[in-house]
């Protein structure tokens, strides 16, 4: 259940980084409601995350949080910001995703 609690948290975290972007794209009160957004996925995630390391190594969960926060951040910056997907970025992206399987395939929970 704690691994499922991490994850959404990480989604969260894709959430929190989309509404900083957005924020930064506009002014006045779309920003100030992007913003409050931020918060709200701020406040979600971080929460999930205190669970989920009540029986999770916080090593193991952090990485793994901010693994999925990574990866969804810049998927999100790709398909909705229009930033560049060079084999590069695709390369290590697939490589971090490997990492957090790997984290959570050792981990003793």
């Amino acid at each position: 259940m704690n691994w499922i609690l991490l994850i959404i948290g990480g989604l969260f975290e894709v959430g929190f980084a989309t509404c900083l972007g957005k924020a930064k794209e506009t002014s006045g009160t779309t920003s100030t409601l992007w913003l409050g957004g931020f918060l709200i996925c701020l406040t979600i995630s971080m929460v999930l995350l205190y669970k989920a390391t009540q029986t999770l190594p916080i090593g193991t969960a952090y990485a793994v949080w901010t693994g999925i926060g990574a990866v969804g951040t810049v998927l999100v910056g790709i398909f909705v910001f229009k930033e560049p997907a060079d084999f590069w970025r695709i390369f290590f992206i697939t490589t971090l995703i490997s990492s957090i399987i790997g984290l959570k395939i050792v981990s003793s929970h």
